[in-house]
């Protein structure tokens, strides 16, 4: 990948807001997310240029945490949950049916660029198990029969 330069000023640019932050990194790397969706290593070299810390560092944060990612993810991200209340009311055979559906593995993006899958260890939803989240917004006792009903929603927005 090659970085423009209009894209190499941004990121400089997202950097520079975080200057008087003690530990910025964490800031940086959310707000590169947003405005790129993914934190790929030719981003980390700018960014460890701009704030000083070694790229492997940098690459320890983003590959640590969940929330960021290498590689671009789909317009909606499907989070299936497989903390154990989800796993035990069924997450798991929810998450192998968007699988199945979108023909798509954990951490894979749809051919047509509009789903991510990802496995979650908690949502925080345990109370409305199996629970998923796409893009934000949690649905609660999903069911296996309702995947297909789900996938459509979503693919009727299009891109």
């Amino acid at each position: 990948m090659f970085l423009r330069q209009e894209a190499v000023n941004q990121i400089k640019e997202i950097c520079h807001r975080y200057v008087d932050e003690p530990s910025p990194l964490m800031l940086i790397l959310a707000d590169v997310q947003n405005e790129y969706g993914y934190i790929p290593l030719e981003v980390q070299e700018v960014i460890s240029r701009e704030i000083n810390i070694p790229v492997s560092d940098i690459y320890g944060v983003v590959t640590f945490y969940s929330f960021f990612s290498l590689k671009p993810k789909g317009k909606y991200v499907i989070g299936c949950c497989i903390g154990t209340a989800c796993y035990v009311k069924g997450g798991q055979k929810v998450l192998d049916e968007f699988s199945k559906q979108l023909n798509i593995g954990l951490g894979q993006t749809s051919k047509d660029g509009l789903f991510t899958l990802d496995g979650l260890r908690c949502i925080g939803a345990c109370g409305i198990a199996p629970a998923i989240s796409i893009n934000g917004k949690v649905y609660p006792k999903v069911k296996v029969s309702e995947v297909s009903k789900i996938i459509a929603e979503y693919r009727e927005r299009g891109m």
